[in-house]
């Protein structure tokens, strides 16, 4: 254990980092009892992993591939990324669109476009990974974490643009019924609106540790359909495209049913139906100016 901890302090010496250059050096000068120092060391080895980790440098450091140079890092234990614009307001926090779902190969190169509308007009866009959550309460916890450390940590904007393609529509929904107040707005590119449509009850109950029955049991507490009052309540806008032939993920039980029930509510949403497309590749899903103008306006609102 002392040989170990000793050897740690020895790497943060050659690295320039340490901070137990005086520590080390009296207990290998005989300075101290070895009772003492070998709690020194200890309390110095655990110093210096804590200041590591607070530094956002974990041993292992987390990799992504992004479609535009940004920065990957580790929050909670998932893996994060933030693309800074290089327009920034010294004086103003810091605008930003939420993307999920944040998993291995997303977001793919197919959001360049509208990604780099946003840096233009000088909004950051961030997320991370929590896996195939499904919107489940650990997936929350995680999005809360990437939350509080962008908003507290990093100056961003209190309230965040929220752009949901396909399954990410689950994820951002069940955050943002939790924690309106914090919504700019929502985005969504075919987004999955209701976990009994896509993927199913008998595939979603996995990532909430229930059986078929108890998930459809609760499926209300889980559902972003049934969970868009406290939106509505909050005057969030909401924009949506989708297609009208989308068999994977039904327009019909999805952003139909959500823009039918928000309006319902007295909320503001925009569907924008396209016309004989799927769950497909096709470059207007991540070319619609609409969607990137309304997230824009949203982002960045006009002063009052």
């Amino acid at each position: 254990m002392i040989l170990e901890t000793m050897q740690v302090l020895d790497q943060e010496l050659a690295s320039g980092r340490g901070r137990a250059t005086p520590l080390l050096h009296r207990v290998r000068t005989g300075r101290w009892t070895r009772s003492v120092a070998v709690a020194l060391l200890c309390l110095a080895a655990h110093i210096v992993f804590a200041q590591n980790i607070g530094e956002g440098n974990p041993v292992n450091k987390p990799e992504k591939t992004l479609p535009i140079t940004g920065e990957v890092f580790s929050v909670s234990g998932h893996t994060a990324f933030v693309i800074m614009p290089e327009l920034k307001l010294a004086s103003k926090p810091t605008p930003w669109v939420w993307y999920a779902p944040t998993l291995p190969g997303l977001p793919g190169p197919e959001e360049k476009w509208m990604f780099e509308k946003f840096l233009a007009a000088g909004i950051a866009i961030a997320g991370v990974d929590v896996g195939e959550s499904c919107g489940n309460p650990k997936g929350r916890a995680g999005f809360t974490a990437l939350y509080d450390h962008l908003v507290k940590k990093r100056g961003f904007a209190p309230k965040a643009c929220l752009l949901a393609r396909s399954r990410g529509g689950l994820m951002l929904y069940n955050w943002a019924a939790e924690h309106p107040a914090a919504v700019a707005c929502v985005a969504g590119i075919y987004p999955v609106c209701d976990p009994s449509s896509w993927p199913g009850i008998q595939q979603a109950c996995g990532a909430y540790g229930m059986t078929p029955d108890q998930f459809k049991g609760q499926l209300a507490k889980h559902n972003p359909v049934e969970r868009l009052a406290p939106l509505a309540k909050e005057h969030v806008p909401i924009f949506h495209i989708h297609g009208d032939k989308d068999a994977l993920v039904p327009l019909d039980k999805n952003s139909a049913e959500l823009a039918k029930r928000y309006r319902a509510l007295g909320g503001d949403i925009t569907l924008k139906i396209v016309e004989g497309q799927g769950h497909n590749m096709w470059s207007g899903w991540f070319e619609c100016q609409e969607l990137v103008d309304f997230v824009i306006k949203h982002a960045r609102p006009a002063p009052r």
